[in-house]
């Protein structure tokens, strides 16, 4: 797979694999099943993988450290700290940022995946009572300490960002951003294309639904998109004729719905790296695939008028989720 550079120094495949829903958030998944993906998707080139200690909690750390533990020099592994992990299953609402507490996950998070070092820490969301200026420190004690070897932040304000990467170059920010969470065009990716830092999108694929194949799907009772926004209501009806307009472009460039909504991503800017989580070999195929999809002027073109024609509808979280963004 071709590659891209997140900050100065590190070289991750053009697509990495988000790994939360192997574990978390999206019902019951077969553990041997995501450990033998992990490994396949190695052999298939991506060498960027996406965890933390909240998914689970905890297990899914396990899980990515077993599954890649025999390839270790070939993977880059990011992982994040800052919510409290002892509330209930699904809830993020909590936050703890402050220098101990980081210290004490980071160790944890290293005995989970079973490695010396963490290839990038990601504050995950941004603890409003700890200064960042504490976190960047923290984080830069880390990194003179051998644990840690590059630093990220996850859904920061542009001003919040800046502040840190002054304490401790920032080389990579992670924040939603597809084709219906179009945020961070407006300040993020500016700061971060001023700043030398690489942007890696989450729910490149608007957890599933840009895929065009849940509009008439029943989720499992436990999948927290049921309760999602933009999954329930008169908003998912809207957005699924935005979908099905994207897909009629897809079907006209020979591609899959998923694989335009990647290579869009990948079109923008070179030092984007999505991450699209999936359990299953093909469509983690079909997602690999999409690197390799060049789109047209015209083509981006014609996504903007789908878009602005149709649009999309709903927040992206609940009250209280949107509440911990662009801190």
């Amino acid at each position: 797979m071709k590659t891209r550079k997140l900050g100065q120094t590190l070289e991750v495949s053009a697509l990495g694999l988000g790994c939360m829903g192997m574990s978390w958030a999206y019902g019951p998944s077969d553990r041997d099943a995501c450990l033998n993906l992990l490994r396949e998707a190695v052999d298939l080139g991506v060498t960027f993988f996406d965890t933390a200690e909240i998914y689970g909690p905890f297990t899914n750390e396990e899980l990515v450290g077993e599954a890649l533990r025999p390839v270790r020099d070939k993977v880059v592994i990011a992982t994040k700290f800052g919510f409290v992990t002892d509330q209930k299953p699904g809830s993020l609402t909590n936050v703890n940022s402050r220098p101990e507490h980081i210290r004490e996950v980071a160790d944890a998070s290293l005995k989970r995946l079973g490695v010396d070092v963490i290839d990038l820490l990601y504050q995950h969301r941004v603890d409003p009572n700890v200064p960042i200026e504490d976190v960047a420190g923290t984080v830069a004690d880390l990194i003179k300490a051998g644990k840690v070897k590059h630093f990220g932040l996850s859904e920061a304000s542009s001003a919040t960002i800046r502040r840190a990467h002054a304490v401790q170059p920032v080389t990579a920010v992670q924040s939603e951003y597809s084709l219906w969470t179009r945020d961070p065009e407006t300040q993020i990716l500016p700061t971060l294309e001023e700043l030398g830092i690489g942007f890696v999108p989450y729910s490149p694929l608007g957890r599933g639904f840009l895929t065009g194949a849940l509009k008439d799907a029943t989720l499992d009772p436990s999948d927290y998109r049921n309760t999602s926004p933009r999954f329930v209501g008169e908003a998912a009806k809207t957005n699924a004729r935005a979908v099905d307009a994207l897909a009629d472009l897809a079907a006209a460039k020979g591609v899959t719905p998923a694989q335009l909504a990647l290579a869009w991503l990948l079109a923008q800017k070179p030092w984007i790296v999505p991450i699209p989580g999936t359990r299953r070999l093909d469509r983690l195929k079909e997602n690999i695939a999409s690197a390799d999809i060049d789109l047209t002027s015209a083509d981006l073109a014609a996504i903007e008028d789908v878009i602005a024609a149709t649009g999309f509808a709903g927040a992206r979280y609940t009250e209280g989720g949107m509440a911990m963004l662009n801190r």
